[in-house]
């Protein structure tokens, strides 16, 4: 089989996550309880044992990456997940859920960093970042499939959604060793990495760069006000709206588990549809060499949805207000990945990218929590409240990196 475009290889890789991702996430809390019978306390310890693999692993993982091959990094991590899913499938207990957990972090940092760096260097700093937005449209629409997926054969056996999606993640894996090209890495010399020391040099190049660059010093702190603030978002929404609100019964679908199926797919579908007239509508400014502003003004409208789903009184305004969260970091995403992966030289890319991922990965295991202990002491809103109040100064740092540009501008000027 012939190797496909770059473009589409990275399509087909990151559509193909997300349908596996949304077909084995969507109803995997629902199969911890009630297959696994993990307790709430267990269950936290499974988010936890995921953060620190990720902590553990992310920057040696990125900077394998750079030195060896992209291509080989996303294709190890990928075989890596489909593992972590077929064990927590396969043996549905308590030990080697958390196994798989653990596993699955480690599959990921693999995968964090290398496939934009892979497709950055395949097809040059200055093209990617139409390439990052259409290919955030293909994960919205291919994780809609994927949920529609999970809730029809979940229903079968709660088991199913796991293990067809480590089966899944095999193929795509198989199919990406057999399409997926690698024409614009450069590898490290054979001599120059047969010892850590090499690698030791790639980490701390990574390091000073985050330390020395404007723009890649404000991006390591947005990701961590953004880990810090979103672990405990995506915790509690849930509970918040069955704590709060009664859920309606409409076109005879009733329970907690056919509304938050219905409840993800509409939120999956506003943020698509978000994407869309977003690079519709403002492609200049998406496409922008600094979109600071932009990123401000996203970071805006996130606080503001955080902040109203946790005040609202009313079922569907109160859903409205996280979707508008949903969607804005949805939009932002790609555009902060784009105009970072143009601050970055190709050799410590991987790794550069992986200590920002890491960031957020300590913001998630350190802000989860706290916020949590909020929650539980003043009620879920407080806890929230707390989160939109954590997020707000990324605004401020993106707004500084505007002035940043300016004051480079004049200087060279």
């Amino acid at each position: 089989m012939s190797k496909l475009a770059p473009r589409a290889a990275y399509y087909l890789f990151e559509g193909g996550t997300a349908l596996l991702h949304a077909l084995a996430l969507t109803l995997m809390l629902v199969f911890q309880v009630q297959v696994v019978g993990l307790t709430p306390f267990q269950l936290v310890i499974m988010g936890t044992a995921m953060e620190v693999a990720l902590l553990l692993f992310e920057i040696p993982t990125g900077a394998v990456a750079d030195l060896y091959s992209r291509r080989r990094s996303v294709l190890i991590g990928t075989t890596i997940i489909a593992v972590s899913l077929l064990l927590q499938g396969g043996w549905p207990y308590f030990w080697p859920t958390l196994a798989g957990q653990m596993i699955w972090g480690l599959g990921y940092t693999f995968i964090s960093g290398a496939a934009q760096a892979w497709i950055t260097d395949e097809i040059g700093e200055d093209h990617v970042q139409p390439v990052f937005t259409r290919a955030t449209q293909v994960v919205l629409t291919c994780s809609v499939a994927g949920t529609v997926v999970a809730g029809l054969i979940g229903q079968i056996d709660l088991r199913l959604p796991m293990l067809v999606a480590g089966a899944g993640f095999v193929l795509l894996a198989l199919a990406l060793v057999a399409v997926m090209p690698e024409h614009g890495f450069r590898p490290v010399p054979k001599a120059e990495r047969e010892t850590w020391a090499h690698l030791g040099t790639t980490v701390r190049a990574g390091l000073n760069l985050a330390r020395r660059r404007g723009v890649v010093r404000s991006m390591l702190w947005v990701s961590l006000l953004v880990g810090l603030s979103s672990e405990a978002v995506d915790r509690l929404w849930t509970a918040h709206v069955l704590e709060q609100f009664t859920l309606p019964s409409l076109f005879g679908l009733t329970g907690a588990a056919a509304w938050f199926s219905v409840f993800a797919l509409v939120g999956t579908l506003v943020s698509l549809l978000a994407s869309l007239v977003a690079n519709r509508l403002a492609g200049r400014r998406l496409n922008a060499q600094r979109p600071a502003v932009l990123l401000a003004g996203l970071v805006v409208l996130q606080v503001a949805g955080i902040v109203g789903f946790a005040v609202l009184g009313s079922l569907w305004p109160a859903l409205v207000a996280i979707w508008v969260r949903d969607a804005a970091r949805v939009v932002s995403e790609p555009v902060q990945a784009a105009w970072l992966n143009r601050e970055v030289e190709s050799g410590v890319r991987a790794t550069t990218l992986s200590i920002v991922s890491q960031a957020n990965a300590l913001g998630e295991a350190a802000g989860g929590p706290p916020m949590g202990a909020v929650a539980g002491r003043f009620g879920i809103a407080a806890g929230l409240l707390g989160c939109g109040v954590i997020l707000a100064p990324a605004a401020g740092l993106f707004l500084g990196l505007r002035s940043h540009t300016r004051a480079e501008g004049k200087a060279v000027s």
